[in-house]
């Protein structure tokens, strides 16, 4: 695995997500790519680079935050950087099977796709996951409420929608947590 790319790849997360606060920011990419990578060492075989690039560039043409088609974001700092053409098209492939609006229900075909998706969702459940609602919601003008109404849309699905034994095994403790949150929330917000 090229680390100068790598790095490369933080550096132009860290300046692309500067000013988010919505919970899709640099700090949420960086945990991908963590989780990503926890993912990655249980599973033999899976190509350790795209699971990288993937994990890394996987909001940089999110339709939430950028209007862009066909990766433009990914697609132009991968070949700044000289990444092969088909390593370029397996990377934004991978890429483009991780968003749950676009993939609901839907396993990804690749050992990549399923490792990056499962790092996605991950971040999405637990402390975490409420800390980025609440964010998102805030920066978006939903209330508590409404906020509240992502978590039985989305938030609690995820646990039963991981790909991989280490995703499944996070994932039971993360939503653990966010049931006892729920619970917690509807007790001080009862009449």
């Amino acid at each position: 695995m090229d680390e100068r790319i790598i790095q490369a790849a933080v550096d132009y997360i860290t300046e692309l997500f500067r000013s988010d606060f919505s919970g899709h920011g640099a700090d949420h990419t960086l945990r991908v790519y963590k989780n990503a990578m926890r993912v990655a060492d249980e599973e033999v075989g899976c190509d350790r680079f795209i699971v990288a690039l993937a994990a890394l560039l996987h909001d940089a043409d999110d339709h939430k935050l950028f209007r862009t088609d066909n990766n433009a974001n990914a697609r132009r700092f991968l070949k700044e950087q000289g990444v092969p053409e088909e390593k370029v098209e397996e990377i934004c492939e991978t890429i483009n099977m991780v968003s749950f609006s676009k993939n609901r229900g839907k396993s990804p075909e690749t050992l990549e796709g399923r490792i990056v998706q499962d790092a996605d969702r991950l971040d999405a459940i637990g402390a975490i996951g409420i800390a980025r609602t609440f964010a998102f919601g805030g920066s978006h003008g939903r209330d508590l409420n409404d906020s509240i109404c992502h978590f039985h849309e989305k938030l609690l699905l995820l646990k039963g929608e991981m790909n991989t034994e280490e995703g499944r095994k996070e994932a039971e403790k993360r939503h653990a947590f966010l049931e006892e949150f729920l619970k917690e929330y509807l007790e001080e917000t009862k009449d």
